[in-house]
């Protein structure tokens, strides 16, 4: 073989090699982006999905505690039974009382709030902590304090009630009041942390909108009403969300106040779940109960954003 055969031969080879090096390369770069995601992913279907897939299989199955029977496949029948239960009714209608009861206070106070701190200023920094420091408060805590306030004839409450020569109702063992006692911490609470997203969302307002509004001599109210509600729209519908999310999803207060007292007339969804699996052990009940409360709030959710969304396209 001559020099040159040899040479284009090694050339041939080394041409190869480069490309099957290149192929694999790709391969790995193609490869990289699941083998980053694996940890999440795996952390996912430990804990979400396959959660989600035991409570659904759940759900289709009754097993009658203290008997001895085994699980029974029942099929719908556990979706059946809660919605036919007088309790769950009761407490999705405390749910929802106590969904509106939180969600307008607490998204106007927010927004007022980031109103009256929006500017940079020494006392708008103070009036900040003031407004935000309840939400670092845990749940537990806060709930533990208010019971104390709420004390009927030694409360703070009730206290200084009687400073002004009015007495209080029990605040926690009146049916008819109980429930707004448990919105009144709820709003309390929450109130601070919504106003850091609207101090966020004002931050977009447009300048030259507000001041054109201005000089057309539009008033305070109708900036708010024409200029800045429209575009903190998108903020309002993630508020949205996430409130609802948090008010069907939080129950330790509950628990502290009242554990669903009087009368029902606290009991939420979730504590009605709670009592189901943990003081009842039916599971197959509790599981579906979850399930259409998810259910709910899935559709609460993409309600809000879809309103809102158009809402945000129609003023624009």
């Amino acid at each position: 073989m001559s020099v040159a055969g040899a040479t284009g031969a090694l050339e041939s080879v080394q041409d190869r090699l480069r490309a099957k090096a290149t192929s694999m390369r790709r391969r790995r770069m193609r490869l990289l982006p699941y083998a980053l995601l694996a940890p999440s992913l795996l952390f996912l279907a430990l804990f979400t999905y396959l959660p989600i897939v035991r409570v659904l299989v759940d759900s289709l199955f009754d097993k009658p505690h203290g008997t001895g029977a085994g699980e029974a496949f029942v099929g719908l029948g556990n979706y059946a039974r809660v919605l036919a239960d007088p309790a769950f009714r009761q407490a999705a209608l405390n749910n929802l009382v106590y969904a509106l009861g939180v969600l307008i206070p607490t998204l106007v106070l927010a927004l007022a709030f980031a109103l009256a701190v929006q500017r940079s200023t020494r006392l708008s920094a103070v009036l900040r902590t003031i407004f935000f420091l309840p939400s670092l408060v845990p749940l537990v805590a806060a709930a533990s304090l208010f019971f104390f306030i709420f004390l009927p004839g030694v409360g703070l409450l009730d206290h200084y009630l009687a400073k002004l020569g009015l007495s209080g109702p029990n605040w926690l063992g009146n049916s008819d009041v109980a429930l707004w006692s448990v919105i009144g911490l709820t709003v309390w609470k929450n109130a601070g942390y919504y106003m850091l997203f609207y101090i966020a969302g004002l931050q977009n307002v447009p300048r030259d909108t507000l001041e054109a509004a201005m000089i057309d001599g539009a008033n305070a109210w109708q900036r708010l009403r024409f200029v800045i509600l429209p575009a903190l729209a998108p903020t309002t519908a993630f508020v949205t969300v996430i409130a609802l999310i948090q008010l069907l999803t939080s129950v330790d207060h509950v628990i502290v106040l009242t554990r669903g007292g009087p009368s029902n007339a606290t009991n939420l969804v979730l504590y009605y779940i709670f009592q189901a699996a943990h003081e009842n052990f039916e599971y197959g009940k509790a599981a579906a109960a979850t399930l259409i409360s998810v259910a709910v709030l899935l559709a609460l959710s993409l309600g809000s954003l879809r309103v809102m969304e158009r809402g945000a396209r129609g003023n624009g």
